[in-house]
Order: structure tokens, then sequence, then C-alpha cells
């Protein structure tokens, strides 16, 4: 099989050339023979951006639709779609346009965002006829998924709209590591460099008083406490319970109780310049943009696609034999 991705969104440089971080993780992960200048044939750069608004951006569909048909001797390649069905359409590189241009079928993953989520589903059906191969419902609160399979997913079918699966939000998959919120947070660590690879699965705000921040973090395993650095009293509650790092806002460091308390138990506490609710408003965005950059989300996506994933469902849509 192969695997494409035509336009990268997260460019790292390999010698003089950049590639998308998916597009080498995947070609790692999955031991894929092809160069990456097939696998992440184009990368919108900051450089890339610019001469596309000057005008000087030639030949980047041309240069995707030669990696594509270099992928003709496939049994199977994966082609992997833009956020949207139009992003990317300004060089001509779009999922719907690649689409059209190839001949491909479309699996569409729409993350549950509500009953909207049908309207996606059964809008995209109706759109791409049949090169719609199915849909997946993502991303499905807990509480939520008796209503999607006793109620959305009967009704979409009744009307035709093939589904070959329904995952309930996972928090593995959901799961950042220390290291990337520090990254996307700009924060600075104060002790335990060496656990910055663990993955954090919930977040809590320590605002409240010690014995209710208490009872709150014990019912959060593998989380990040957002608090104050003036709040010691609720960073030493956290270290009680099973806590991956504090994070601490407002710019300051915590005192030196609470620093050997962490250092002694392996827990990171990182500083950010900003006040806690802007942290967490920075937080929710990188919630939105979750990768699988991990052999550990690997796994677990591989667990819940054999499970839950209807792949003979699939592979008849596709028209594989």
């Amino acid at each position: 099989m192969g695997y494409i991705k035509p336009l990268g969104k997260t460019p790292v440089k390999i010698g003089r050339e950049l590639y998308d971080a998916d597009s080498i993780f995947i070609k790692e992960a999955l031991s894929l023979p092809d160069p990456l200048s097939i696998i992440s044939p184009f990368v919108l750069s900051y450089e890339n951006q610019n001469l596309l608004y000057q005008g000087s951006l030639h030949d980047t569909k041309k240069h995707v639709l030669d990696a594509i048909q270099s992928q003709a001797d496939k049994d199977f390649t994966i082609i992997g779609g833009g956020g949207d069905f139009f992003e990317g359409s300004s060089v001509g590189i779009d999922a719907m346009g690649l689409i059209e241009d190839i001949n491909a079928k479309a699996l569409m993953v729409e993350a549950w965002r509500g009953d909207i989520s049908s309207d996606t589903l059964f809008g995209a059906h109706k759109l791409l006829g049949k090169r719609f191969a199915g849909g997946i419902i993502n991303k499905v609160p807990a509480n939520t998924m008796n209503h999607v399979k006793e109620t959305v997913l009967p009704f979409l079918k009744k009307n035709g709209v093939n589904i070959l699966g329904v995952f309930q939000k996972d928090s593995v998959m959901a799961s950042f590591t220390i290291r990337q919120l520090i990254e996307g947070l700009n924060g600075t660590v104060h002790c335990c460099v060496e656990m910055l690879d663990e993955p954090v699965e919930h977040f809590s705000i320590g605002a409240m008083d010690v014995d209710s921040a208490l009872r709150h973090f014990r019912r959060l395993p593998n989380k990040a406490v957002i608090t104050g650095a003036h709040r010691a009293d609720i960073q030493l509650a956290a270290l009680e319970t099973s806590t991956k790092c504090i994070i601490l806002t407002g710019g300051l460091n915590t005192n030196e109780v609470v620093l050997g308390k962490a250092q002694a138990k392996g827990v990171p506490i990182i500083s950010v310049i900003e006040d806690t609710f802007t942290t967490v408003d920075r937080i929710e965005a990188l919630m939105g943009k979750t990768r699988i950059r991990e052999k550990g989300k690997i796994e677990r996506a591989r667990e819940l696609i054999a499970a839950g994933f209807d792949m003979e469902g699939f592979l008849k849509a596709v028209g594989s034999k």
C-alpha cells in the first residue's frame, strides 16, 4: 500500500528539503519504502504561503498529481485529506478537486459536534454521490453514544448514508505529551525534564478551596493542573493525586517545598506568563490539533479500529477485491 499527504502543514527540514511531520511519522511507523518527496509532495510553509500570495508559486497541483500517479502500481493508496473539503483550494489540491481529478473514493471522518454532524455527513453523501465510500463518526462523548448509535445512525443508514464506524472519544487518542504542552504554551520547565514525554489525558483548573480541589483532583487521572503560582496549597494537593504536571500561571515560580515534592514525585512544574484563563483558552485551542505522531497512539488506534470499524464494508465500498 501507499500513503500520500498532498497538503502538509507542519514543516520539518531534512537536509535542504521541507517535509510534513505527519508524513515522516507515517513513513517510519508503516515502514513505507517510498521517498518522502512522494509521501509529502507539498508543504505549505511560511515561504510557500508568501510565494502563493505573490503569484510566484507554480506547478503545485502537477507535482502532487505526479506523486499520486507514481502510486499506480500499489494495491491501495491512502491520500490524507485536509481539514475540510476546500482546504488547499488556492493551490489546486483541495479534497474536492483531487477526488474529481483522480476519480477517488472518499472516507469522511466527522468529529461529533452535536446533531449538526448528521447534516455534514448527509451533505457529503449528496455532494459526492458514488464517490462517497462512507463516513466515520469520531470523538463521541460517552454520554452521547446511545443517542448516536440508536437515533442518528439508523437515520443516516435509512437515507443511504454509509457509516462505517462510530467511535467514542478516547482519552489516549486525545492526550498530549507534557512536551507538546510546553511548546504550545511557550512554557518554562523548572524540574523533571526527563518526564516531558509523559501523556496528559485531562486538565483541571485549581481555583477552588483545597478540600474541593482534592476531591476534584482524585476523580481525574493523568491530569495537568493549571493554577496560579501563589496557590501552593492547590499545588501540594495536586501532588497527592494522579498528576502529570503542574502549570503555573502569571510568570512566577512556586516555593521550594512544592518544587522539592514535585521533584521527588517526578511531576514537572511549568510556568507560563499568561493568566489562568488565557492559558486555558490556549490549551483548548491546542486540543483541537491533536496529532497521532506517537507509537502509543498508533497502537491504541489499531485496537479501536479492530473493534469498531467495518473493514469489510469499507473495502467493498472502495471496490477492493
